[in-house]
């Protein structure tokens, strides 16, 4: 190969790694911005902004396939193959409940005044992944990794004494998430057909318990203004985002710089808990947080390890 053939495809391949960056960063920006969000929606509840959330995400994909189909016409067949698939259709059901579930406790988390402990969730979230693996998939962990997994464990007590209960909303973030990671990478479905079937199974009961509260006068969509109806609304735009930026993201860069951009989150999610909303982080908070991201760091130092070897190999 000559200089001037590997400086051509330098210059094809650098661009789409710069653009999966960026589309990366982008992503995990907007994932970090949400505790500033979702205050924006009181004196809505947090089960009321969920069905929105749900139902909105729901209304913004289905304009997006539309414009696909505009554009391809290969969406719509997409979406149908997954409908028949009785397999991929399970499974994307399973991810639309732990989806919800995980939705459901962020939004708890950061509208009751527990933003660190949600990040706290997305923190441990890589090392409750690697958990998922070696239970659900057989996997193997190397040495570091078990070193990670253990002091990510001796942090969850340790928090546990320091909060004087288990960090729930935490454990229930990444648990459901690193379990809908699993049930979409055995789906192996396109991001915007699996959010349009996983949005599309909630969006019923959604749809009913909205009438209900609106019936009873207890909803907040009708009777707060435009303003915050369309706050409401938007619910679904800002879900949607971050999705297609992640998956156009994915596609351009490997994965252990998306396993390195996604701490940008729990990171945001933090300061903006301590710093901007103030939320006490007694002595025993600073030490968990201390373990976790250390096994945060041993987990990185080992994927990076690791993947420079195979590429010697």
């Amino acid at each position: 190969m000559t200089s001037r053939t590997l400086a051509r495809q330098t210059s094809d391949v650098y661009p789409e790694y710069r653009q999966g960056v960026l589309l990366g960063i982008t992503s995990y920006g907007i994932w970090g911005l949400f505790p500033l969000y979702w205050p924006l929606l009181k004196p809505a509840g947090a089960l009321e902004i969920l069905a929105h959330r749900m139902v909105w995400s729901l209304v913004f994909v289905l304009a997006l396939l539309w414009v696909a189909r505009r554009r391809s016409g290969t969406a719509w067949s997409d979406l149908r193959t997954i409908l028949r698939d009785r397999r991929r259709l399970g499974l994307l059901a399973g991810a639309a409940v732990l989806i919800t579930i995980n939705w459901g406790a962020y939004i708890y988390g950061v509208n009751t005044g527990h933003v660190v402990e949600t990040a706290l969730g997305y923190f441990i979230g890589p090392l409750v992944s690697v958990v998922v693996g070696v239970v659900a998939l057989g996997e193997r962990l190397r040495g570091w990794q078990w070193t990670a997994v253990g002091l990510g464990t001796v942090a969850v007590v340790v928090l546990a004494i320091g909060y004087g209960r288990p960090p729930w909303i935490a454990l229930t973030l990444a648990f459901a998430f690193g379990i809908y990671g699993l049930l979409k990478k055995l789906a192996a479905t396109g991001a915007v057909e699996s959010m349009a079937v996983e949005t599309g199974l909630t969006a019923v009961p959604a749809l009913i318990y909205l009438g209900v509260l609106e019936g009873s006068g207890a909803g907040t969509f009708a009777g707060h203004g435009v303003g915050h109806a369309l706050l409401l609304a938007g619910g679904g735009v800002v879900t949607a985002l971050p999705l297609l930026t992640f998956a156009g993201s994915a596609t351009r860069i490997p994965l252990t710089m998306i396993g390195l951009l996604q701490y940008i989150a729990p990171v945001i999610q933090f300061l903006l808990g301590v710093l901007v909303i103030g939320e006490h982080m007694p002595v025993e908070r600073w030490i968990g947080f201390a373990l976790v991201w250390s096994g945060l760091v041993m987990l990185s130092w080992d994927g990076l390890r690791r993947r420079s070897l195979d590429r010697r190999a």
